[in-house]
């Protein structure tokens, strides 16, 4: 069943009780699809498919809230090792979301992004993103990132070896070399570093995630798992936000 998004006029209408203090970039793992399905007696892959329905809330009420970049850890590079078939549907899941919930994205201003290694993946699963990217091109509102065949510390030895072929190659010198200039050899290359990282399920882990981008976020856990997040713990993780001092490693 589709869930509709906000109407644009719905959109507008502010969060009060949070005063304006929201996190404008905010990441999340999304952890416990497939433990969601096994205590129901269901195939993993059935976690996955509602997991969708939870990204489809979440993202509404970012954009109520007024977030500016929304990062969703969808498909990382350890997730090759995961059954065939749970991959292939998983990969899968992208395109069905994309030709449901793309007109909806559009209309409310939605930008489409990805970063990761997106030439392993499927053609289908490219293709969806790759279109996705170039219709919202020009939309200016939420920044949806999907995180897909993604993996921190590939980033940062990829990032290395770009970096230092650039050094060789006489575009910089070494002793230049600053932490502003590395973080343009990263993926997230222009893109503000994530002020709340939300993680369900229970872990309390970054399992390979934003490694580097991460050094300051605020970070929020929940026992939740994915299905069963809700726009609730989703306010409630803004909360918290709102009550942290962020120092920055000063006083």
């Amino acid at each position: 069943m589709k869930i509709p998004f906000l109407s644009k006029k719905q959109s507008e209408v502010p969060v009060p009780y949070l005063n304006d203090i929201v996190p404008e970039h905010i990441a999340i793992i999304m952890d416990g699809n497939g433990r969601w399905a096994k205590t129901r007696g269901m195939p993993r892959v059935a976690g996955h498919k509602e997991g969708v329905s939870t990204i489809v809330k979440i993202v509404k009420k970012a954009v109520k809230c007024k977030v500016k970049v929304l990062t969703l850890y969808t498909f990382s590079t350890e997730n090759w090792k995961r059954p065939k078939p749970e991959i292939e549907f998983i990969l899968k899941l992208p395109k069905e979301f994309l030709s449901i919930y793309l007109p909806d994205l559009i209309a409310n201003n939605v930008r489409i992004e990805a970063v990761g290694d997106m030439e392993r993946l499927p053609a289908h699963t490219r293709k969806a993103i790759e279109y996705a990217m170039e219709r919202t091109q020009n939309n200016d509102g939420l920044l949806l990132n999907f995180a897909l065949n993604y993996g921190s510390r590939h980033e940062i030895l990829n990032a290395m070896k770009e970096m230092f072929l650039d050094i060789n190659n006489g575009k910089f010198l070494l002793e230049e070399l600053d932490e502003q200039k590395f973080s343009g050899y990263l993926y997230t290359a222009g893109m503000k570093e994530p002020d709340l990282l939300i993680r369900t399920g229970g872990e309390i882990r970054l399992s390979n995630f934003l490694l580097w981008q991460l050094a300051y976020t605020e970070f929020w856990f929940t026992d939740i798992l994915w299905p069963d997040f809700s726009e609730k713990e989703f306010l409630q993780a803004l909360e918290v936000y709102r009550n942290r001092k962020r120092r920055y490693g000063g006083l």
